[in-house]
């Protein structure tokens, strides 16, 4: 092994200073002339997610003295979306993406770390320490605390999504407070990453797919022994990264980005990871386009139909084989460049030969997909010139195609209002807008608008379309990332109660049904759009932010 980069911090007469700090925190000079590894945790003690990475952390240190490194534990921020959704929280978590790659950025800098292993494991988490890897570009390897195992409710699995939407079943008289309670106290059973294919865990297993992280990443259970077999795993091949000289720009790549889109539309996995692989592309230097996520979208079958999209969870998916195993599937039909580097050392093409398909029916043969074409959609239209994204495999056939008088709404608080007011009538289109990155700002998610309609049985019957974002939980015909967004004078800020929006998925469009005269003259009235919010992060924020589209990256 070559000298560790460390050295600058720890090496020679002049660096007897930094010596001394190192050994009032304990190390011995035998600590201090191993490599240092920096072990990125988000531990905390208010996300489910995270309550149990400190023991994950543990098992990494082991892996890596084992391995002849020196570990060194620092922590980053997390915020529980659950937890934060539907109030003012909300407009924070994608906000946090960036604070958590830049918090990473300055730390190992400024401490000369040789290598890092991250511990991420929910929504932005994932996304904001991926980021991270790519811009600082020291041998990195992703382990996360794993999925929460689904509850059970009355003989059924359940899971956080089932809480939403049994409150729209409560407002509705479908369901009673006893038993709203009773799900209330079952349904997240332990720690873990919330138990469907949402957006922590689709980030999870997309950090396999792009090869930064090993085999069962994405899928093993928080609770499960081989948790914890994985984690100290990760620690001994860190050791073997740094050994090879392995960066993380050495893994993301063009092909591999592609790889982990081919792998999302297989799985049908939360359209927020859209947005978190344009950011991960932007920090690699790489291009990203709503063009190419539509070209693999349309040539990519999905095998896959993981809560809220079908009945499995995350534990099915991973007693199916995991990633690996959806690899293998897609490998059958060449959707995948095999050659590229991972980080457990060598070729994809060496995972895809060991994994097994071990349930077809939890992910189907590659000649008997769910669809043949990919899980999440793109689409066009004089409503989104610059695109918007639906998680298409969660929709019911009934609402591929659509069109419905627009119910508008400038903000979430009060769609919710009116959804759970009875006020939303079948076949309407809700409008939700200046919820935006910008808007909002920070782009919040609408889980309690879409779970709430779902709740109340109108799922097959109204459209939501929205300039924010949803939760990997949403299912339905739920449109979000429209780009422009209304705060930018995007199209949407035109639309007008009553006006006829037209949707059709399955053709890609998203229409306003107006001239274009009409829309233009409509266009030409917007007034300028006030920041909601005029001090603090968020401020700076709202101002740097860019288009969903873009990634909602900051510049």
């Amino acid at each position: 092994m070559k000298s560790p980069k460390s050295d600058i911090i720890k090496k020679g007469t002049t660096k007897a200073p930094q010596r001394s700090l190192l050994k009032s925190i304990g190390l011995s000079d035998t600590d201090i002339t191993k490599p240092f590894i920096g072990i990125v945790n988000s531990y905390n003690e208010i996300v489910p997610g995270h309550i149990h990475l400190n023991k994950i952390a543990d098992q990494v240190k082991d892996g890596i003295k084992e391995a002849g490194g020196t570990p060194l534990e620092f922590f980053t921020i997390g915020i529980c979306d659950g937890i934060a959704m539907n109030h003012e929280g909300m407009k924070y978590p994608l906000a946090s993406r960036g604070i958590i790659a830049d918090s990473i950025e300055v730390t190992a800098k400024a401490h000369a770390f040789d290598a890092l292993v991250m511990i991420p494991n929910c929504d932005k988490i994932v996304p904001g320490m991926l980021m991270a890897a790519a811009r600082i570009n020291i041998p990195t390897i992703v382990i996360s605390g794993g999925p929460m195992l689904a509850g059970v409710y009355r003989g059924k699995k359940v899971d956080l999504n089932t809480v939403f939407e049994a409150v729209g079943a409560y407002e509705n008289g479908q369901m009673s407070s006893d038993e709203l309670c009773e799900l209330e106290e079952v349904a997240c059973p332990g720690c873990g990453s919330c138990a469907g294919l949402f957006t922590a865990n689709s980030m999870n297993c997309l950090s396999e797919a792009i090869g930064m992280a090993l085999p069962g990443n994405g899928t093993i259970p928080a609770t499960y022994k081989e948790r914890y077999e994985l984690a100290k795993r990760s620690g001994q091949k860190i050791m073997e990264l740094l050994d090879k000289d392995i960066k993380p720009r050495d893994i993301i790549t063009d092909d591999s980005l592609k790889n982990a889109l081919v792998t999302d539309m297989a799985i049908g996995g939360s359209s927020n990871t859209i947005l978190h692989l344009f950011a991960l592309a932007y920090e690699a230097g790489l291009e990203y386009s709503l063009e190419l996520a539509d070209k693999i979208s349309a040539t990519t079958p999905n095998l896959c139909r993981i809560r809220p999209a079908g009945v499995h969870h995350m534990e099915d998916l991973n007693a199916a084989g995991g990633i690996p195993a959806v690899l293998s599937e897609l490998s059958k039909k060449q959707l995948l460049n095999e050659s590229c580097l991972t980080v457990t050392g060598e070729a994809l093409k060496n995972t895809v030969q060991k994994a097994e398909n071990k349930n077809n029916e939890v992910i189907r043969d590659i000649d008997n997909p769910y669809m043949k074409n990919g899980g999440l959609a793109v689409i066009w239209g004089n409503l989104a010139p610059n695109g918007a994204v639906v998680k298409k495999s969660a929709v019911a056939p009934e609402m591929l195609k659509h069109s419905g008088p627009a119910r508008v709404f400038d903000s979430e608080e009060a769609a919710v209002e009116a959804i759970l007011g009875k006020k939303i009538n079948k076949g309407d289109v809700i409008v939700i807008r200046y919820e935006g990155p910008k808007g909002g700002p920070g782009m919040r998610e609408m889980l309690t608008p879409t779970s709430s309609i779902a709740g109340m049985g109108l799922d097959k019957d109204v459209a939501l379309i929205t300039d924010g974002r949803f939760s990997g939980a949403t299912r339905g015909a739920s449109i979000g990332h429209i780009s422009p967004e209304a705060a930018d004078g995007g199209p949407i800020a035109c639309v007008q109660e009553g006006d006829t929006i037209n949707i059709d998925i399955e053709g890609k469009t998203l229409n306003l049904d107006i001239t274009d005269e009409q829309l233009n003259e409509r266009l030409a009235k917007i007034k300028p759009f006030k920041p909601k919010i005029n001090s603090g992060y968020m401020a700076i924020y709202a101002k740097l932010v860019s288009s969903a589209d873009k990634g909602a990256i900051l510049k």
